[in-house]
């Protein structure tokens, strides 16, 4: 369950309290207490058979004695009647209940998910403080005060944070939409809170405090939902080992690789900070400030010290300073003492007016190139900082989100900084919170940047699948659980991975002499053994061997060094390669395992014999693109050597992001990769090879497409049919399609697309573009009609969509086909494979809204099983539509 519902927990119209009491310090005292307290509007009832009356107010015995069924209720009653009270009131009409009861035991869990489960009833909690919804002003919560009304939703995974966060925004002034507690939350969870405060028009952003996720698909599916219509902000406890555990024995589930929760904040497009007081810094933030995009910053200051605070706190967050143009330095020149700073950051000196102010910072906001300003003011007895603040904001005003301000002090800049705050100028209390505020920027428009680029195709050939596939079921088969090296460069190559040629021969002098005279000195000799995973660790590898007598050599040693290292390890044979010769090449290290919450992720960094030594190594979630892949190899200090360096040119980058595209389409095909390591692979100017592979497989499927925590594309869709004598393709859209689609789109006739969308546009935005071919598959689905131009370059024809609500309730589709191809028989074919699509993703229904003037499209409808909603209004502009999934699909 998602969003079912929850409107009746956030939103109530009455409320019931199960264990209210009068007793002194009781959780259900404090319950009843609060929502009285409240100025909640619809009634609030008591039930508890050991009272008659509470405050005033009625008591009822138990439930069935209540005058109806309260949208929500609150049980603070022991464990053992919880399962019995959530039944009682499923069958009264109920359909939200807070288990604020700590204690219950896993079977206990269960039984109360087992008697809401016919009701559809939702549960939060238990072992939770409740929630506050301050705009109705609900406190259904044991919280020691009450949260101001405003626009920022926080959710937590930790009671006791709750109350902090609740105490320390309240002191500041801060309001909040809604706060929740999960508790253990054994039903209601994050990703069911993100889908509906995705769209809830009270909430501006969504503050979260994450210990663990049980439901990795459905938490990205919708965060990377909400991330695209507001900031979505994360604190994620368990950065170091033993918050780690913590925060699993906290919780009573285990919490996945710090690195990995990385990536997929990362990838959803949230932001993560470290400490709740950066989660409202950054929330304000993005706030006031989100429309800057400078990628650098200028400081103002009337102080020295301060500037100088405020660059080395840039220096320490990666954030450039602005180096000021000739122009402006030139304009700075006229307007400042003889002894200004002549650099970033620019020291307009202490005993500045009024207009010294006005006028640099005139001079800075006309010029693009000084990025953000970073206003910084200590008070002085020469000019009244308030009088400061008010001569600079008529400038401030015209120029959009360019002035971040820190008012030095206390009471002497209180004015001055309550007259900023007034006009939406974010303001931080140092210069290194407001630098920190920046980084913070930088980093969520990063995120964000991501979530919509358009990536070129790989140049990956379609791999060979089945060869890949007899390779590990073979090693299944023997009972192994590693790949040998020959094998594991095998399945690489039929993924397009280009490896170096290996010839794997038996510990014979003879064997191993031949296969250097095949595949050419100078050679490298590897050992072979089932028991040794880390060859060069004992000694098992010798590079560079130019000849028969070195090699000769060069065996004896190893066998001996392998005997001392590991005496009890089987000697399988060797593995002769011949010596690659790339001296601008650096050794890169690709991975893949699976993550214990995430499911299967991949890794990049440097590589090497000291790979764990040099820990230069990033995480991303698959599927990946070229787009994807950059970010990831971006995030990691050897990109910066594979970008070249004094005689060192450039890295053909596409090489190595088609590498990883190639792990990324492994993890999806062959669900017994387990763990794979090719270290090193090098990549340089000619692009990449790959030297040494190691896989391990598992019988029990690990990876797979339908363990992946974001669900890839849907090869299976994939469909080639022949339609008015040509030859077409019907296939769910992908990224890379974004420059096709646009051109499809600049196809239609103006009328078309008003049909489709209600009104005329001719021009869609980058971002509108991209949230069209990146699509999450989980939840929406987009076919393309794809045939060939008269110069054979690919074309869309036509387009059927469908999104769906979380639950999978209904999904409403729509259908667009190209101007000059209407009325051909396409739309027929569109609409049958999305029908089909949306049976198999068992969709209950699905819903059309379409102008009422758009016969050709309700004629379609009807021919394909759909009805006209009855309970349309006779004057509405549109018909509504809808096809109950359980009768035949209509095939044209």
């Amino acid at each position: 369950m998602t969003i079912r519902h929850l409107d009746r927990l956030l939103s109530p119209n009455s409320v019931a309290v199960f264990g209210a009491s009068n007793r002194q310090g009781s959780v259900g005292a404090t319950v009843w207490r609060n929502l009285r307290a409240g100025h909640f509007a619809g009634p609030i009832y008591a039930v508890n058979p050991k009272h008659a009356v509470l405050d005033g107010a009625p008591v009822f015995a138990q439930a069935a004695h209540l005058p109806g069924a309260p949208d929500l209720a609150l049980l603070c009653t022991p464990a053992h009647t919880v399962a019995q009270l959530v039944a009682e009131l499923g069958a009264m009409g109920t359909r939200a209940v807070i288990i604020v009861t700590a204690g219950l035991s896993p079977a206990q869990k269960q039984a109360a998910l087992d008697a809401a489960k016919p009701y559809l009833m939702r549960l939060l909690g238990p072992n939770c403080i409740g929630l506050l919804s301050p705009h109705i002003g609900l406190n259904a919560s044991f919280a020691h005060t009450d949260a101001l009304p405003g626009e920022l939703a926080f959710v937590s995974q930790s009671g006791a944070l709750v109350t902090a966060v609740l105490d320390w925004a309240r002191s500041r002034g801060i309001g909040l939409s809604h706060l929740v507690s999960l508790g253990d939350h054994c039903d209601v969870d994050f990703g069911d809170l993100l889908d509906h405060l995705a769209s809830d028009a009270r909430t501006r952003s969504i503050l979260l405090y994450v210990e663990s996720v049980e439901s990795p698909r459905k938490f990205m599916s919708a965060a990377r939902a909400a991330a695209r219509n507001k900031p979505v902000i994360v604190v994620k406890a368990g950065r170091a080992g033993n918050g780690v555990r913590a925060a699993a024995s906290h919780t009573g589930a285990l919490a996945g690789s710090d690195a990995v929760y990385d990536a997929a904040i990362r990838r959803a497009g949230m932001l993560r900070v470290d400490t709740l007081q950066d989660l409202f810094i950054a929330a304000e933030t993005l706030a006031r400030f989100r429309g800057n995009r400078s990628e650098s910053l200028t400081i103002m200051t009337n102080g020295g010290g301060a500037g100088v605070m405020a660059a080395d706190a840039a220096a320490r967050s990666g954030i450039t300073l602005a180096e000021p143009n000739e122009a402006l330095l030139e304009r700075l020149n006229a307007v400042l003492p003889a002894n200004w700073s002549h650099a970033n950051p620019i020291d307009i000196i202490g005993d500045a007016p009024i207009e010294r102010y006005t006028d640099t910072l005139s001079a800075l906001l006309a010029d693009e190139s000084a990025g953000a300003v970073l206003f910084v003011h200590a008070p002085t007895a020469i000019v009244r900082s308030d009088d400061i603040a008010r001569a600079c904001l008529p400038l401030l005003r015209t120029t959009g989100p360019r002035v971040m301000s820190a008012w030095l002090g206390d009471a002497a800049v209180a004015q001055a900084r309550q007259l900023f705050e007034q006009a939406g100028i974010p303001d931080y209390p140092t210069p290194e919170e407001a630098v920190r505020a920046f980084a913070m920027l930088q980093t969520y428009r990063r995120n964000q940047d991501t979530l919509i680029e358009a990536p070129s195709a790989s140049e990956n050939p379609v791999p060979d699948v089945a060869s890949a596939y007899r390779r590990l079921d073979a090693v299944l088969a023997e009972g192994r659980e590693w790949l040998g090296e020959q094998e594991a460069k095998a399945v690489l190559k039929a993924y397009g991975v280009p490896v170096v040629p290996t010839l794997a021969v038996p510990a014979s002098a003879e064997a191993i002499f031949s296969a250097a005279r095949e595949v050419g000195y100078p050679v490298a000799l590897k050992i072979v053994s089932r028991d040794i995973s880390h060859k060069s660790d004992v000694g098992g590898v010798r590079l560079d061997l130019r000849d028969q007598a070195s090699l000769d050599h060069a065996v004896s040693e190893m066998l001996q060094a392998v005997r001392t290292a590991r005496p009890d390890a089987r000697i399988d044979g060797f593995t002769v390669q011949p010596m690659v010769r790339r001296p601008h090449a650096q050794e890169v290290i690709v991975g893949a395992s699976i993550d214990s919450v995430f499911g299967p992720v991949i890794l990049c960094g440097q590589g090497g014999t000291a790979v764990e030594v040099t820990a230069d190594s990033a995480v991303a979630l698959p599927p990946l693109n070229r787009s994807l892949a950059r970010e990831l190899v971006s995030r990691t200090r050897v990109s910066r050597l594979l970008a070249g360096y004094r005689d060192h040119p450039p890295a053909r980058m596409d090489a190595l992001y088609d590498v990883l595209i190639a792990v990324s389409q492994m993890l999806a095909d062959l669900p017994q990769l387990a763990e794979l390591d090719i270290n090193p692979l090098y990549v340089d100017e000619s692009g990449a090879v790959a030297l040494d592979a190691r896989i391990r497989v598992a019988a029990r499927p690990v990876a797979g497409a339908e363990r992946f925590a974001i669900l890839p594309y849907p090869s299976q869709w994939v469909r080639t049919l022949t339609w008015n004598g040509r030859e077409i393709t019907l296939r769910p859209i992908r990224p890379e399609d974004e420059a096709q689609h646009r051109r499809f789109l600049e196809q239609l006739d103006p009328e078309d697309i008003r049909m489709r969308i209600f009104q005329t546009r001719r021009e869609l935005p980058r971002s509108e573009l991209a949230r069209l071919t990146q699509i999450d598959y989980d939840r929406e689905m987009a076919f393309i009609a794809e045939g060939s131009d008269a110069q054979g370059a690919p074309e869309t024809l036509g387009v059927a969509r469908t999104v769906s609500d979380p639950d999978r309730v209904e999904a409403e589709f729509a259908i667009i086909v190209r101007s000059d191809l209407k009325g051909a028989g396409l739309g027929k074919l569109l609409f049958a494979q999305m029908i089909e699509h949306a049976r198999s993703r068992e969709i209950g229904r699905l819903v059309g809204i379409i102008l009422r003037e758009n016969t050709r499209m309700l004629n379609l409808a009807r021919a394909m099983g759909f009805e006209a909603d009855p309970a349309e209004p006779p004057d509405s502009g549109v018909r509504r539509v809808v096809k109950a999934l359980n009768s035949p699909i209509i095939t044209p």
